[in-house]
């Protein structure tokens, strides 16, 4: 017992087992105990914020679709703040000024400044935030609203719901974010979520606070302003976007982003780390994930000074999951195997994704950001 590779290979695997395993099985038992959202609808002053660069090619339908909602159109603002533009998209807005649909047009310096001009020109006492890809179920908006009626929930943010066949899902993301969806609901049956859905979230406009330069998740971090000044984040399964699912490749560009944006969260919010109410949810969870690739990566090189026939079995049993990632495109979707080969794959492409987040210490976050196309074509 006195192989030092033996005892990183524990480590290494029992922290993989935890977080992979051991983490949702315990939220599965905490979760047990609910502290349902007490929703209430009471019909009040929102804006909604779109911001947008360069979306002439979604912009009509996504604004056909606000206008669709279901909630009182002279309670809502309707706000389209155009990142620097230099498509048709501020021509299409324009377009639509009659149905009461303003056009704030800023210099393109990115997501956050166009939000916290956004911020500025709100009139409503809830901020509605979206996205221009994702066309929204007519109720989204009241239910969002309705979560808002609970004083002590501060933001609420609702689900996508991915198009497409349960095939083109699986060999895209759909498995991941069902098992995303299910965190979210039971973090929220706890208490709070950490991360939002940045195509459909509402906060109180009271506590709402300007944006840092860069921020590469303004869905998180307006809604966790809210909830260390002690109000619930919560996720509502009855807001609804629509969205195809996208391809790995682009999955890979968006989870870079969104990794390296928690990295930027903890800088901001240290007491993320253990002065809070969900800490140990965050770093089973979020963190978790952040640092799950290195103990792969230490499994991995440890397995080879494992004792006696420990080393080839160790070996041989990793490097089959990775060549059954590595082949998942080129087993027929008919298949039996596809089920395991698409999980094995998607978990490859985000412990990659994991890794790549580190990105956010070499260079300046705006180059992160990147058009994450539907793999629908949309």
């Amino acid at each position: 017992m006195h192989n030092p590779w033996l005892w990183i290979f524990l480590a290494a695997s029992g922290f993989t087992l935890y977080i992979v395993f051991g983490y949702p099985a315990l939220l599965a038992i905490l979760a047990r105990r609910d502290h349902p959202v007490r929703k209430r609808f009471e019909p009040r002053t929102v804006t909604a914020l779109l911001t947008v660069y360069n979306g002439e090619k979604w912009i009509r339908d996504k604004l056909r679709s606000i206008l669709a909602l279901e909630y009182p159109r002279e309670l809502l603002q309707l706000l389209v703040i155009s990142d620097g533009s230099t498509d048709a998209t501020d021509a299409i807005v324009r377009e639509h000024a009659p149905q009461g649909v303003e056009l704030l047009r800023v210099a393109h310096g990115g997501k956050a400044a166009a939000l916290n001009a956004g911020l500025k020109a709100a009139r409503g006492d809830i901020l509605f935030f979206t996205d221009v890809r994702q066309p929204l179920d007519p109720g989204a908006l009241a239910s969002l609203v309705a979560c808002l009626g609970d004083p002590a929930v501060g933001a609420a943010c609702g689900h996508v719901f991915f198009l497409g066949s349960p095939e083109e899902q699986r060999a895209h993301m759909g498995l991941y974010w069902r098992y995303e969806k299910w965190i979210r609901v039971r973090h929220t049956r706890i208490d709070s979520i950490q991360a939002g859905t940045g195509c459909l979230y509402a906060m109180r406009r009271e506590l709402a606070v300007p944006i840092p330069p860069d921020t590469l998740l303004d869905d998180s971090y307006l809604p966790l302003c809210a909830f260390f000044r002690g109000y619930r984040f919560v996720f509502d399964t009855g807001a609804v976007a629509y969205e195809y699912p996208t391809s790995l490749d682009a999955e890979f560009r968006r989870k870079v982003r969104t990794l390296a944006g928690i990295y930027q969260l903890i800088g901001i919010f240290p007491a993320l780390l253990g002065r809070n109410r969900m800490w140990i949810h965050f770093v089973s969870h979020k963190l978790g994930r952040l640092l799950l690739p290195f103990a792969l990566l230490l499994m991995a090189v440890a397995s080879f000074g494992l004792p006696g026939g420990w080393a080839p079995a160790a070996v041989g049993a990793q490097a089959a999951f990775y060549l059954l990632a590595a082949v998942d495109a080129w087993i027929p979707a008919s298949w039996p195997l596809k089920r395991i080969s698409s999980l094995a794959r998607t978990f490859v492409v985000l412990m990659a994704a994991s890794l790549g987040a580190v990105a956010i210490f070499f260079v300046p976050p705006r180059k992160l950001w990147a058009k994450t196309p539907a793999a629908g074509g949309q």
